[in-house]
């Protein structure tokens, strides 16, 4: 995915602790619309257009339509992050990257892609992910690093980037030392020049840039196929795929509003304090939005994409096994039909 899952919600979607606690920007909270699904999402934050829904109550009022209602859960730093919670079932839809996707999907095949968001390509857009070091560092280029420590998110897309622009560069993978940490991990590990360089994504690449670091290169320098996509838990699309047709809606028509007024997507419940963001950050943030392509129901030619990705973790190891795209793949749209009448708001 060339552009963040933050920019739609999120996002996509690092690593900290699976139980993670609620954001400042809303906490916990449930509807109680519906006695058939409960679509259990993660905290949105403070920005993008799951931000918008839940404080305007469009979910709630939406999946009531269909017998449904929504539960919002804690914040987590990532897709990966939340996996435990995908486990015990406390989240049952959420956005991501295929590169943690097929990760999880190695090992716990109950969950499935219904959607993917198209890579940016306008070259005007914001750049939302880098190999970033620091300001006054003798590397130079990707080849610089062999011999060298790198912070990467581990099967996620920091990992899978990185691994691209090894193989780009005529590095072989095993001269650099991949440091598994989360977003936050990272971070703290990179100020505190523990590694020599990170691939910064998501929020946390804006604001490692905005303190100096200099970046290396881009995943839109390399043959990045690692999509944007929202998953679900298996019972969840099989019993109810109505329900996550519903979500899908919302979050694509929202994505089409936030294109054309980005500014009232953000700082969505707070205006101050450490979810907020100003200045030169909001700016970015604002024009990121303007660049964002709308998710799209997922289609059997998107497997091209979850092969590539998975062959590549598979060839260094990341992986074990092949994954079949047609195991992790779910056609909504066949399953659950066209949006329907419920989509005025």
């Amino acid at each position: 995915m060339r552009v963040a899952v933050a920019i739609l919600a999120i996002s996509l979607a690092g690593l900290t602790a699976a139980c993670g606690t609620s954001s400042a920007a809303g906490g916990g909270s449930s509807s109680s619309g519906g006695t058939g699904a409960v679509l259990k999402l993660q905290d949105p934050g403070n920005a993008g257009p799951l931000a918008y829904a839940k404080r305007e109550g469009i979910l709630e009022k939406r999946l009531k339509a269909v017998g449904a209602s929504v539960e919002w859960g804690g914040s987590y730093a990532s897709f990966t992050a939340a996996i435990d919670a995908v486990h015990s079932g406390s989240v049952n839809v959420l956005a991501g990257a295929i590169s943690p996707a097929v990760g999880y999907l190695a090992n716990s095949p109950d969950i499935k892609i219904f959607s993917v968001t198209d890579p940016i390509t306008d070259p005007a857009a914001p750049q939302t992910d880098g190999l970033v070091v620091w300001p006054d560092s003798p590397i130079k280029s990707v080849k610089d690093l062999a011999g060298k420590q790198v912070a990467v998110n581990k099967g996620g897309k920091g990992e899978y980037l990185l691994l691209l622009a090894l193989e780009k560069a005529g590095v072989p993978v095993d001269q650099v030392k991949r440091v598994y940490l989360n977003p936050d991990q990272g971070a703290s590990a990179f100020a505190t020049r523990k590694v020599d360089a990170w691939w910064a994504i998501v929020r946390a690449y804006p604001e490692v840039v905005a303190k100096g670091a200099r970046v290396i290169v881009h995943g839109r320098d390399l043959n990045d196929q690692d999509l944007t996509i929202a998953a679900a838990r298996d019972e969840l699309l099989d019993k109810h795929p109505e329900a996550v047709r519903v979500y899908l809606d919302v979050l694509r028509e929202l994505t089409e509003e936030a294109k054309k007024t980005p500014e009232k997507f953000e700082n969505v419940f707070l205006d101050q304090g450490p979810t907020a963001v100003t200045g030169a950050r909001l700016a970015q943030d604002i024009a990121t939005a303007r660049y964002a392509n709308i998710p799209r129901y997922v289609t059997k030619d998107d497997g091209v994409n979850i092969e590539q990705v998975a062959g590549l973790f598979r060839k260094y190891g990341v992986l074990s096994g092949a994954i079949d795209p047609a195991d992790v793949l779910f056609d909504l749209k066949a399953v659950a039909g066209s949006p329907s009448a419920a989509a005025s708001r």
